[in-house]
């Protein structure tokens, strides 16, 4: 496995401290950005089991019931809207391998063993200086699809080569320190509602800084699946009369007395919960949710977050805005050729998996996935078989709606910038900017610092 290094490791844990009630935080150094959602003291857990507890940052006042009732308004409220399904290859993902100019002879002499072979990979269309990485198959039939599109040079000026600093800046939108707020929470503060936390859902055991909001409750869920009660030695009909306990203990009289209401509530809640989940639960025998079409088997919960995310909307839950973390670690300072071969197989043919799933539930046209790391890594190899923090890297977007183009072009290896990094051809700032006004329907100047400045691609196909 890849060795990663300490900037990333200490990135890693100071998310975790931030998400995780109780876990504290690192130290911070001055001008050193805390990860958005930091100030946001207000968690509340509407139900929880000894199995997993679905959590519900922001919104303090929002009861149990007041969860349910929202829910259930809010996915009966006329038809579902579009979906933005946000993909982070946490690591900084080397863009020179997902997609590498393979006749370049540049290339090849910056990188005299980590470059891929010039006969393996499937052609890149639209520019044929490059192939995609032979891990990347799901990727170039999706876009040869015309479901995919690439921003090979995707960054921001001045680039950070700091894990922490760079990915905060794509959290929040912002090149700024200062942003608690992540730049999908900020949308949600402005569009979204007081009593569905599904509107914002991080597929994960924690809240993602791109979804901390200032005011609306968004929450963070492992998988649908994964919601249930568990008890040490009951199952079967024992485990069914112990639900049907938990239930009654929801109805008893508590007169007045807070604590009994409470735990009245909590109790109710929770059964409830476990009803309203229980059609995503796998049938004895089963493994993984029910789905129409194959997703990759594996240890990694990426697969079944995104198969869990299909039968989540396709029973019409009201889903707005999601973020996940795709499988690998790409910080690869070492050992980056086998490191990124299985973690972008997994990755590709996870996401071609959704869509396929998504087009045999008649949802594709609904959904866009961005696909984002923090940064690329240097054009040219070290000395451990694997490459160091760099600038501009790569994004994608998937989605039966997407115009299925390039958004900028590749920047080349002839230009380099003074530390020997790609150059970007497209900021960040812009595609988001694109992704809220043609995708969300939202103002991005409302909500993006700057956004008048910067350069709006066409996402969408006319």
């Amino acid at each position: 496995m890849a060795r990663c290094c300490s900037d990333y490791t200490r990135s890693a844990l100071l998310r975790r401290g931030v998400a995780e009630a109780g876990r504290g935080l690192p130290r911070v150094e001055p001008g050193m950005p805390l990860p958005a959602g930091s100030g946001l003291t207000r968690r509340q857990l509407v139900a929880r089991t000894l199995g997993l507890a679905l959590a519900v940052y922001g919104g303090s006042s929002l009861r149990p019931e007041a969860f349910e009732a929202g829910i259930e308004a809010a996915a009966a409220a006329g038809a579902p809207g579009r979906v933005l399904v946000s993909v982070f290859l946490d690591g900084g993902a080397d863009s020179l391998s997902l997609l590498y100019p393979a006749e370049d002879p540049l290339y090849r002499s910056l990188r005299p063993r980590l470059a891929l072979p010039a006969d393996q990979g499937t052609p890149f269309a639209e520019d044929g200086r490059l192939r995609w990485h032979p891990s990347l198959g799901a990727l170039a039939t999706l876009h040869g699809e015309g479901k995919l599109s690439v921003a090979p040079g995707i960054g921001y000026t001045t680039p950070n080569q700091s894990h922490f600093t760079s990915r905060h800046f794509y959290e929040v939108g912002a090149t700024s320190v200062r942003t608690r707020t992540g730049w999908l929470g900020r949308y949600l503060d402005r569009t979204g509602t007081p009593d569905n936390p599904l509107q914002g859902l991080s597929l994960d055991s924690r809240l993602q800084p791109a979804l901390a909001t200032a005011t609306m409750p968004t929450a963070a869920i492992d998988g649908p699946d994964r919601y249930d009660f568990w008890t040490r030695g009951v199952w079967g009909e024992v485990a069914e009369r112990m639900l049907d306990a938990i239930r009654d203990l929801g109805t008893l009289p508590h007169r007045g007395d807070p604590g009994l209401a409470a735990a009245a509530d909590a109790a109710l809640q929770s059964h409830r919960l476990h009803g309203q989940l229980l059609p995503f639960k796998p049938k004895e025998g089963a493994t993984g949710i029910p789905s129409p079409v194959p997703y990759p088997v594996s240890d990694d919960a990426f697969p079944r977050r995104l198969a869990g995310l299909a039968a989540m909307l396709a029973a019409g839950l009201p889903v707005r805005v999601v973020a996940l973390r795709a499988p690998g670690m790409y910080d690869t300072h070492d050992s980056q050729p086998a490191e990124l071969a299985e973690a972008l197989t997994l990755t590709a043919d996870s996401l071609l998996a959704f869509q396929r799933d998504l087009e045999a539930r008649g949802l594709a046209d609904r959904v866009l996935v961005h696909v984002w790391s923090e940064f690329g890594r240097r054009a040219k190899e070290n000395g451990s078989d694997g490459t160091d923090h760099g600038a501009a890297g790569i994004g994608l977007l998937l989605g039966s709606r997407v115009s299925g183009r390039m958004v900028g072009e590749f920047p080349g290896l002839q230009r380099l910038d003074e530390q020997g990094n790609l150059r970007a051809t497209s900021d960040f700032r812009g595609l988001y900017c694109a992704i809220l006004e043609q995708w969300l329907g939202a103002d991005a100047q409302a909500i993006l610092p700057g956004a008048r400045g910067f350069q709006r691609p066409q996402l969408l196909r006319a």
